[in-house]
């Protein structure tokens, strides 16, 4: 393909924090950036060149918004295909709609992998009751019932334990489309965050490990260097499922480490990730920055670690006794503060984050967690 060098324009579909990150690599490096979706003054808005606030029913306003740049990318997986489809009519958009197509549905997803051969636990479709009774009855218990689109952070799933649970179950679902899938008693979760070039060459982070609280990411760890078969496999896996899905761009590959120490492939996300944001302070080369180079056509960029690192998520409730207390986190000098523009805080809402770096990932996570905990008390170090 031909290259978007520096000085071109690039388009984001959606408007979080993801394409915030991303707007300000895009910008170091001499790019524009114009940012599309239904808000204003948004976290990508507030970093771009142009902030376009429009329906993505509104399928001319997103040509119009396509015309306007070199090549389109988006932020987060739940844009309508029919928006993407509009997009693409007037310019490339990388990662293709193929890849959002199965990535935003999570029974295509989940239908894809296993096709495609890569480990995942037993699912089934479900759209109604009786589909609900059934797979239950082949999948057995527990299991978890998660909408098929729009089930993320803990949203619309419910975990099934007994059979008197499954008609609550499939009440909180709505009646929408859903995948019943077989409970992983997990070791650990992790993930591996990998680009693909459009000629075929892979650039990847190593494998992340991370802890979730009430089914949102907590903190990420990195030592920056994978050195046992568990972690060479999880990087291999991530690269299999980076070349089945022909991606151009970022992907991040969910994993569950069950106890026996086999990987089994839980969601994709095709696009920079929540584990991924401690690159940005901990690599020579971003997740952000790399998914700017993979969709320009550029050669991706190293993905050394300079130092183990961990991140910290600062969610909404940090607010619940006023302002956090920055000063206090910023006393940490091996911590950086990431704030991602957003006006309200709400709980669990994704506010911000904080990383550090170390020579061991041990103490890299007792440093995020420490000055996390001094927003709250103001104390300090």
């Amino acid at each position: 393909m031909k290259p978007v060098l520096p000085g071109g324009t690039v388009g984001v579909l959606g408007s979080g924090q993801l394409g915030r990150m991303f707007a300000i690599a895009a910008r170091r490096m001499g790019y524009r950036v114009h940012t599309y979706s239904p808000d204003y003054d948004t976290p990508t808005g507030q970093v771009a060149d142009l902030e376009v606030a429009s329906p993505y029913e509104d399928l001319d306003a997103v040509r119009k918004f396509a015309k306007k740049v070199d090549v389109v990318t988006f932020e987060f997986e739940n844009v309508p295909a029919a928006a993407v489809e509009a997009a693409a009519q007037v310019a490339p958009v990388r990662p293709g709609g193929a890849v959002l197509q199965t990535t935003q549905h999570r029974l295509r997803e989940k239908t894809f992998l296993s096709q495609k051969g890569f480990p995942v636990t037993s699912f089934a479709e479900v759209l109604s009751l009786a589909d609900l009774e059934k797979a239950l009855g082949r999948i057995g218990y527990p299991a978890v019932l998660k909408a098929s689109t729009m089930s993320y952070d803990g949203k619309a799933q419910s975990r099934i334990d007994r059979p008197d649970e499954a008609a609550a179950a499939w009440k909180a679902v709505e009646g929408r489309e859903a995948i019943l899938e077989g409970f992983v008693r997990f070791e650990k979760e992790a993930s591996v965050v990998v680009a693909r070039s459009d000629d075929g060459r892979l650039a990847d982070f190593g494998l992340i490990e991370n802890t979730h609280d009430r089914h949102i990411l907590d903190y990420s760890v990195a030592s920056g260097c994978p050195d046992t078969p568990l972690e060479r496999e999880a990087v291999r896996l991530a690269a299999a499922v980076a070349e089945a899905l022909e991606l151009v761009g970022v992907v991040c590959v969910e994993l569950f480490v069950t106890g026996d120490g086999r990987l089994l492939v839980n969601e994709l996300a095709p696009r920079p990730h929540n584990s991924g944001h401690l690159t940005v302070d901990a690599c020579v080369t971003s997740q952000f920055e790399q998914q700017l180079r993979a969709v320009c056509g550029l050669p991706l960029g190293s993905t050394r670690y300079l130092q183990a690192a961990a991140m910290a998520n600062l969610l909404g409730d940090l607010w619940d006794k006023g302002e956090p207390d920055w000063r206090a986190a910023c006393a940490f000098p091996d911590v950086k503060l990431h704030l991602y523009g957003k006006s309200e805080p709400r709980p669990r809402r994704k506010m911000g984050h904080l990383t550090a770096l170390a020579e061991l990932p041990h103490q890299a996570l007792s440093r995020a967690l420490a000055a996390r905990a001094s927003l709250s008390r103001g104390s300090g170090l």
